[in-house]
C-alpha cells in the first residue's frame, strides 16, 4: 500500500518518507520528533486509522533529521526549527507535489506552524492534533527523566494513551518503533529543546484553513494546549474530543477521523497569496556618507558594485530573495529564519575585505507581498530594528531569537526598545557567536 522508503534532500541531509498511493489530495503526516516511517504505517494500533486516512488522500509520512530512517545531525547537536519545517519542503518538492494538508501532532505544531505561516500557497489546510504553544505541557524535568529510562519498552504510549488497546503483542510493536525511531540519548536532547520552542508569535500569522482537535482528558497536555493554539490562529476552528489519548491515530480514532474528513472535504477557503510570515534583513554601510564625501563618486561607485556582488553572493547562498536595493544597502526576504541570521554574519564578515562595516537588522513577522515589494508590520519592525544597530552588528527581534533556539546561534541581550510606530517595548538581541560541535 505503501511507497519503498525514499529520500528527499533537506539541504546536505536525507530526509526518510513513505507515501501512499495518490489520491484526491496530499496529507503530511508532520511527526512529533520520534517517528520511523519505515514502521509507523504498519504497526497494530495505527492500521485503521491510517486505512481511513488513505480514503481521504495521499498519506505521506517522513522522519525528521537525527531520527528514524533520516539523516542524523552533527553528532552531539541538535537539529532545529527550521530544518523540522524544511524537511516538508523537501518531501513535497521530491514528491512533485505542490500542495499538501498538515497533520501536525503534538508537538509537531511548531514546525508545522512555521510551514503553515512561511508557505501559505504550499498549505492547503492544517490541522493539528493534541497541539500546544509550549506554556501547557506537563514536561517537568522528572517528566523528562522517566520518558528517557523508560524509552525503547513501549511503556510510554501505554501511559500517554490509556485509551488504546493493550497487550503484549502491542507493547512489543511499540517498544520496536521507539528504538528504530530514537536512541535514548537522541531523545533527552530533543525533549529538552523541544520544550524551549515557542512559536506563539508565529501563530496569528497563519492564513490557511485550520481545525484543532484535542482530546478533554489528554494525560500530557491539558485541552488549554489545544484551545490556547486556535485562539492564536486567525478563523481556527476548536474542537474537543471525549478520551484520554495523546495520540489520534490509534484506539479510539473514528471521532477524530470524522472531524477531520467533514473539515477537509467540505468548502475550503481560497488561500491569499498576498501575506506570508517572512524573515526580513535590512543591511547598509556604516558612515556611508563620509565615506562616499571622501572618496569621490567615481571610487564610492566602484566600492559599491563590489559591495553588492558579495551582498548577492551570499542572498543566494543562503536563499534568500533580494527585494530592493537601497544605494548602500539592501532589503532582503527569507523563509528560513536561520538561514537569514547566518547570511547576515557572512555579509558582516565577507565586506570587511573591502574595508567597510555593515549593521544589519532583522524581524520575523508577517509581510503583505506587492509584485516584487513587500511591506506591513513586519517589514516596519525589521527597519527600526536595523537602524538601532551598531558597526558590525547583527542585530534581531526577540521573536526571531525565539525561532532559533537550539541552531548554534548565540546571542547577548540589548535591552528593551520602543521601536518608532510600533506598539510595546521589544526586546533585541545581538548575535554573538556560533556553537561549534
Amino acid at each position: 500500500m505503501f511507497s519503498e522508503t525514499r529520500y528527499a534532500m533537506n539541504g546536505d541531509l536525507r530526509v526518510a518518507y513513505r507515501a501512499s498511493p495518490p489520491g484526491t489530495r496530499d496529507i503530511v503526516f508532520v511527526p512529533n520528533w520520534f517517528t520511523c516511517c519505515e514502521h509507523l504505517p504498519e504497526l497494530p494500533s495505527t492500521q485503521g486509522w491510517v486505512e481511513a486516512m488513505t480514503s481521504l488522500g495521499r498519506l505521506i509520512f517522513f522522519d525528521q533529521p537525527g531520527t528514524g530512517a533520516s539523516d542524523p545531525v552533527t553528532p552531539g547537536a541538535l537539529p532545529t526549527l527550521e530544518q523540522w519545517a524544511d524537511s516538508i519542503t523537501a518531501v513535497l518538492d521530491d514528491l512533485g507535489s505542490s500542495e499538501a494538508v498538515l497533520l501536525g501532532v503534538n508537538g509537531a505544531v511548531a514546525q508545522a506552524a512555521l510551514f503553515a505561516a512561511t508557505h501559505p500557497s504550499r498549505t492547503a489546510a492544517l490541522v493539528v492534533l493534541e497541539g500546544f504553544t509550549g506554556t501547557h505541557t506537563a514536561t517537568s524535568e522528572d517528566v523528562k527523566a522517566a520518558t528517557v529510562a523508560a524509552w525503547g519498552t513501549g511503556e510510554i504510549e501505554h501511559t500517554i494513551n490509556p485509551d488504546m488497546p493493550w497487550n503484549e503483542e502491542i507493547r512489543a510493536a511499540w517498544a520496536r518503533h521507539e528504538r528504530l525511531a530514537a536512541t535514548p540519548g537522541t531523545v533527552s536532547r530533543v525533549v529538552r529543546l523541544a520544550s524551549e520552542l515557542d512559536v506563539r508569535s508565529v501563530l496569528p500569522t497563519i492564513r490557511v484553513p485550520t481545525l484543532v482537535l484535542h482530546h478533554a482528558k489528554d494525560p500530557v497536555i491539558p485541552p488549554a494546549g489545544g484551545k490556547d493554539v486556535a485562539a492564536r490562529i486567525p478563523g481556527a476552528k476548536y474542537v474537543e474530543l471525549p478520551g484520554r489519548n495523546a495520540f489520534h491515530f490509534v484506539e479510539p480514532w473514528r471521532d477524530s477521523f470524522q472531524e477531520i474528513a467533514q473539515f477537509l472535504t467540505g468548502e475550503q477557503a481560497e488561500v491569499a497569496d498576498d501575506r506570508l510570515l517572512a524573515t526580513v534583513l535590512f543591511t547598509d554601510i556604516v558612515d556611508s556618507t563620509r565615506r562616499a564625501a571622501e572618496m569621490g563618486d567615481r571610487d564610492w561607485r566602484a566600492l559599491l558594485d563590489a559591495h553588492d556582488v558579495i551582498v548577492r553572493a551570499q542572498l543566494n547562498r543562503f536563499r534568500g530573495r533580494e527585494v530592493n536595493s537601497t544605494g548602500d544597502g539592501f532589503l532582503a526576504m527569507f523563509d528560513g529564519p536561520q538561514r537569514a541570521i547566518r547570511c547576515a554574519m557572512a555579509i558582516r564578515d565577507a565586506v570587511q575585505a573591502l574595508g567597510i562595516e555593515v549593521r544589519a537588522g532583522l524581524h520575523t513577522g508577517e509581510c503583505e507581498v506587492r509584485g516584487d515589494d513587500i511591506g506591513g508590520i513586519g517589514v516596519h519592525i525589521g527597519a527600526r530594528v536595523s537602524a538601532l544597530a551598531g558597526p558590525n552588528d547583527v542585530l534581531v527581534s526577540s521573536t526571531l531569537r525565539d525561532l532559533v533556539i537550539g541552531s548554534g546561534l548565540e546571542f547577548d541581550e540589548r535591552g528593551a526598545y520602543q521601536l518608532k510606530g510600533v506598539p510595546g517595548e521589544w526586546r533585541l538581541f545581538a548575535v554573538a557567536s556560533v556553537r561549534t560541535t
